[in-house]
């Protein structure tokens, strides 16, 4: 039987089904929010904070994904500064292409900037409690966990969940970078939380059960990159047909050989795309991932509807500020 970890009472934690991430609240002298969810959402997400915390000063995003900033834009146009890892900082303030991984993955971001670089060992005032940022590079480079020493509290974002861990980007971020996962997980598990709070899925019954399973996961990821990029493959494609109410069928293989990430993955796997398209479609149907259903494809896990126009902001390359590509 599942039993839930107590909280302080002097925060809010908000379990978010998919494409939202989940969301800690921390009223006070300084309201700040972890994480802000999808672009879809952010109005529901700014109206959540509002009657729980009123104003929003501070955002701290764990990474940059777009199920984690997707209400930075509006909060931030609501007065809330924004902190985030300084590799990600630094390329949103040079406007890069590759923001976010938005046109990579085919995943909308709404433009924000970044008011506060985040470094490793700083210490946040967030609500009316410290927290000690801990870089931990992998799912992206510049992926961070918050820590409450006091309470002994962990804010791990992607890095694991109760019953997974992130994928790694091995196209993007390169060959080690499932290696540099795990190293991240190791030193996560060293501070032995008493409560661990991941972006997706509820808070772990058992924090060192839950990193002992993540570290196997993560090992095995880094003993068969293989294994790693098709974990990678299955979950982008999930996401695409979550956000968009499913794909048509005759539409999908032609949406995925148009992707970069599929033509990254099928080099690394040394398939052609039109080869991993098919067997990627056709496998997540088997399992039981992705069901047909009207003639579309749909993402199995539970998730939230998105209304379409809310999809329809520009890629980061088109962002205010961005220079020439």
């Amino acid at each position: 039987m599942y039993v839930a970890p107590s909280l302080p009472s002097w925060l809010t934690w908000w379990q978010r089904p998919f494409p939202d991430a989940n969301t800690l609240l921390l009223p006070g002298r300084q309201p700040a929010l972890v994480d802000t969810g999808f672009v879809g959402h952010a109005e529901e997400t700014a109206a959540w904070a509002r009657a729980h915390a009123g104003n929003v000063d501070l955002v701290v995003n764990t990474h940059w994904h777009c199920d984690h900033v997707g209400g930075n834009a509006l909060l931030q146009a609501r007065g809330a500064a924004v902190a985030a890892g300084t590799p990600e900082a630094e390329a949103i303030t040079r406007r890069d292409a590759g923001c976010c991984a938005a046109e990579y993955l085919d995943q909308p971001v709404a433009p924000y900037t970044v008011d506060l670089p985040l470094d490793d060992g700083q210490v946040l005032r967030l609500g009316d409690s410290d927290w000690e940022v801990v870089r931990t590079p992998g799912h992206t480079p510049g992926h961070l966990a918050l820590w409450q020493p006091e309470e002994r509290l962990l804010v791990v974002g992607d890095a694991l969940s109760a019953y997974d861990v992130g994928w790694v980007n091995l196209a993007l971020d390169g060959l080690d970078a499932a290696a540099t996962a795990l190293a991240s997980l190791k030193r996560m598990a060293d501070l032995v939380p008493r409560v661990v709070l991941p972006s997706h899925g509820p808070v772990p019954a058992d924090p060192a059960a839950a990193f002992a399973a993540a570290l196997r996961r993560a090992q095995r990821l880094v003993d068969d990159p293989g294994a790693a990029v098709w974990y990678g493959a299955r979950r982008i494609l999930a996401f695409a047909l979550m956000i968009r109410d499913g794909i048509l069928a005759e539409e999908i293989e032609p949406y995925l050989h148009a992707r970069t990430w599929l033509t990254d993955a099928a080099r690394l796997l040394d398939l052609t795309p039109e080869a991993l398209a098919d067997e990627l479609v056709t496998t997540m149907l088997r399992s039981g991932a992705v069901v047909l259903r009207d003639g579309r494809l749909h993402a199995a896990a539970d998730h939230t509807p998105v209304a379409a126009e809310t999809l329809r902001v520009p890629y980061p390359r088109a962002w205010p500020g961005a220079g020439p590509r």
